[in-house]
């Protein structure tokens, strides 16, 4: 018996067009490198640095890292207050949001019904 040939449907593709494809990373850092970035974590801690490496599983490395202190009376608030870091790695597990420092702002929210 002849072996039928199968043919790949384009949703799917084969093998070999898979290897063609370059891979698209969904979060593109390298634009971030050697810059200031600004970076929250699960359980609400913030902080922000020179982004000198990453890895695909979103590990990040932070150097001149100054953290952002919670408010001690409302922990859903940032204080004034900041403590030096240094040099930090951050597991990516831990990362919610990363975004560039100079194109962060507080805007007011619009969910909180007026009194």
């Amino acid at each position: 018996m002849a072996a039928k040939a199968e043919k790949a449907s384009p949703a799917t593709g084969s093998p070999a067009d898979l290897k063609e494809k370059k891979k698209e990373r969904i979060l593109d850092l390298s634009r971030y490198m050697d810059k200031l970035i600004r970076v929250k974590f699960t359980g609400g801690r913030e902080a922000a640095g020179i982004l000198k490496g990453y890895d695909p599983l979103l590990n990040i490395v932070l150097d001149n890292t100054v953290e952002y202190l919670r408010d001690p009376e409302d922990s859903f608030k940032l204080s004034e207050d900041t403590r030096q870091l240094g040099l930090v790695v951050c597991r990516g597990t831990a990362v919610v949001l990363i975004c560039p420092a100079d194109g962060m702002e507080a805007i007011p929210n619009p969910f909180i019904q007026p009194e």
